[in-house]
């Protein structure tokens, strides 16, 4: 799905009523390229001048995060909740403390330890966060 499309389809997949409110913050989410948080959301869908509360930009986040559209992270500094598309490809991200910058990891770095852990404990693991903090580039050269 691309950007300033109709996000229709994958609401209707999952028995949601495709609303103008909830393309739009599709539409905003999948068009920031990292993870966002609701306020940014909301100011981004008030610079397009969509008419939308920032309590309903968060109800419709909760909608769309119980519905596995959209995964909730905590992965700032601030302990401000980010969104971003949930998709078949699992991701970590690094947070720069000092500039807010975020840079996405690809794949996995805990898969063979997730098995690892299954197979000696015999637990049977759904999912998991890994969150890290640091100084990206730029900063650590100040």
């Amino acid at each position: 799905m691309g950007i300033g499309g109709n996000y229709g389809e994958l609401l209707k997949k999952e028995n949601l009523r495709n609303t103008k409110h909830r393309n739009s913050v599709i539409e905003i989410i999948a068009g920031n390229g990292q993870p966002i948080d609701a306020e940014s959301i909301f100011l981004k869908l008030k610079e397009q001048n969509i008419s939308i509360s920032l309590s309903t930009v968060y109800r419709v986040l909760e909608t769309l995060v119980s519905k596995e559209i959209v995964s909730k992270t905590s992965i700032n500094c601030d302990n401000k909740a980010l969104y971003e598309i949930k998709d078949a490809q699992h991701r970590h991200h690094l947070m720069c403390v000092k500039c807010k910058k975020m840079l996405s990891v690809d794949g996995c770095p805990l898969e063979e330890y997730e098995k690892a852990l299954e197979d000696k404990l015999g637990f049977s693991i759904k999912g998991h966060k890994l969150e890290m903090f640091g100084y990206c580039q730029d900063c650590k050269q100040e």
